[in-house]
């Protein structure tokens, strides 16, 4: 890491020096360094969010302007980590050559602040919010945290007084307190639902009493993951569908801080106008329920499958799910002609779970497998494994594993999203052996 420092900034000194010595006009705070904050940061670094530090001003960025230059300089910053060699994707991150050359520029120039005149006009957000909500739901009461030791995953049933079928388009999920709330999702629990039948609307319950089932026609309606962000479900006049008399349940993972406090979270919707042309719906996708990794494993595989069982269906979105030990994750899809195709690759972050929008949704046709495979280290030179000596199968808790890739999919409005996809391949295999492995791929056919 240092070597990667010295090295950068050796190429940008001189580059620093020469515009210096030919009259060119220094890099400043306003005119070159804010536009490219604004376009990149102040969505996470701003107050209220889960940056730890605000870059809205010059007085917010200047005392962090060495911090900026490693950031960027090991990219590190903005966090992304989806493999350039595979997929495009709309809300790619990464800045360019030239906007970190300006940064590092501006560092190694004093970090100056310029003309105010020179500043772009400041971004406006929304009272706190990404999106500007036509309607704000939020949990009745707060969730008491106690101040240390593991809080179990928390359920919170939660009346949805939908007078009418809406169409929604976009969705934000905010914590109350994001120092203790590390995940969650607000999930649409339509009428005839029989998840948290029996719960009292507003009490927080530590089992989510009943089957959670696409079936009973339950999706998630949005997310809130650090540096996720808000949702959009409009692809060319989709849309996410919340029927007349449906509730919501808010599924909710809290950290002990080592102070009691509380958290009352809340989702923003924005809905649409006019029916959709077709479905937003988020899916599990390939799922490993059957996982286990063995002991010491630097570098297990567990393997997962889903065959889609309609027409229609295009893949929109992507975001990987793993614990403590995850280290990478691919999704590949396997057509019906027998070509393979790898749709997304990266590295895993527990801390930055992101969401990667494809540029062009991908075609599914039916009969396509969707293929998961997730790598996790489970050695003692992994700092965050909880127990190395630990056999890991799957659970909720963070000491726990899971493998699975939540997929955003459009498929046509009489599609039954119970039939777009079906468990197949490994995900099938009773456990057993540590794995599943691609190995076990080949003895299990798709359905």
């Amino acid at each position: 890491m240092k070597l990667l420092q010295i090295c950068f900034g050796c190429c940008i000194a001189p580059l620093v020096a020469l515009a210096a010595s030919n009259g060119q006009q220094a890099v400043t705070f306003h005119k070159d360094v804010e536009p490219i904050l604004q376009k990149n940061c102040q969505g996470c670094h701003r107050p209220g969010e889960v940056a730890p530090m605000s870059l809205l001003t010059y007085a917010d960025a200047r005392p962090w302007a060495k911090a900026i230059k490693v950031a960027v300089g090991t990219q590190k910053m903005p966090p992304w980590f989806a493999d350039p060699q595979y997929g495009h994707f709309a809300n790619d991150r990464r800045l360019s050559q030239a906007d970190i050359n300006t940064l590092v520029a501006w560092v190694d120039g004093g970090a100056p602040e310029g003309d105010p005149k020179d500043a772009p006009p400041a971004l406006k957000f929304q009272d706190g919010w990404n999106i500007k909500p036509d309607i704000v739901i939020e949990m009745p009461k707060p969730f008491h945290l106690k101040a240390t030791g593991t809080i179990d995953y928390q359920y919170v049933l939660v009346k949805g007084n939908f007078t009418e079928d809406l169409w929604v388009t976009a969705a934000e999920m905010r914590p109350g307190n994001p120092k203790v709330l590390h995940h969650g999702k607000v999930w649409v629990r339509p009428p005839g639902s029989h998840y948290m039948e029996n719960a009292e609307p507003g009490e927080a319950y530590s089992s989510g009493m009943g089957r959670n089932s696409i079936s009973e026609g339950n999706d998630i309606l949005g997310k809130f993951n650090p540096g996720l962000g808000a949702q959009s479900f409009d692809i060319g006049g989709t849309a996410k569908f919340v029927p007349k008399g449906s509730d919501l349940v808010f599924e909710l993972h809290y950290t002990a801080i080592g102070q009691e406090t509380t958290d009352v979270s809340k989702l923003g919707l924005v809905v649409s106008k006019e029916p959709p042309k077709e479905r937003y719906f988020l899916s599990s996708g390939p799922t490993a329920l059957n996982l286990i990794i063995a002991p010491g494993d630097n570098n297990a595989e567990v393997v997962s499958e889903v065959t889609v069982g309609a027409e229609g269906v295009r893949l929109a979105y992507a975001q990987p799910h793993m614990h403590l030990r995850g280290k990478d994750f691919e999704l590949r899809a396997i057509y019906p002609t027998g070509e393979m195709e790898t749709l997304f690759k990266g590295k895993f972050d527990f801390d930055w779970q992101l969401g990667y929008t494809f540029a062009k949704p991908v075609s599914l046709p039916k009969g396509t497998r969707l293929i998961a495979i997730s790598h996790f280290d489970n050695s003692p030179t992994n700092k965050w494994n909880p127990d190395p000596a630990k056999e890991v199968r799957w659970g909720p808790q963070n000491w726990d594993e899971m493998s699975n890739c939540f997929v955003g999919l459009l498929f046509p409005l009489d599609v039954n999203p119970d039939q777009v996809f079906k468990a197949s391949g490994p995900s099938l295999l009773p456990r057993g052996k540590p794995g599943p492995t691609l190995s076990m791929l080949q003895l299990t056919p798709a359905l």
